[in-house]
């Protein structure tokens, strides 16, 4: 049986580079804490902690399989994680206002519309 944690904020979940090392791995097939360990400079504890932050994000579940509990990416999630992304991007893209270039070169933001003098 598959085993998911609530979830908390996945953007925190990959905010450190081991996290995203594992994600990465798990990208390609399921695995163990001890097949993740050995292919990270970090101990097996600390790839526990990251795989249960992971876990309580949404990012990725556990299964048991035989004697061994291995990891795998929540790919639905995660699609859905990088679709919310895209929008937001795609909204602070439109709403940002296009920056001029000064006599230097250097660019600066456009200045603002003229306020209403009517009060």
């Amino acid at each position: 049986m598959r085993r998911t944690a609530a979830k908390r904020d996945p953007l925190d979940a990959l905010g450190n580079p081991y996290r995203r090392d594992i994600v990465a791995m798990l990208a390609r097939r399921p695995r163990s804490v001890q097949e993740i360990a050995d292919r990270l400079p970090i101990s097996r504890p600390a790839v526990s902690r990251h795989l249960r932050l992971l876990g309580g994000a949404g990012l990725v579940s556990d299964e048991q399989v035989g004697t061994r509990r291995l990891y795998s990416l929540e790919r639905g999630y995660l699609t859905q994680v990088w679709g919310d992304i895209g929008a937001r991007f795609k909204l602070f893209a439109e709403n940002t206002r296009p920056r001029k270039r000064s006599k230097t070169g250097a660019r600066e933001l456009a200045a603002p519309p003229p306020r209403s003098t009517r009060d």
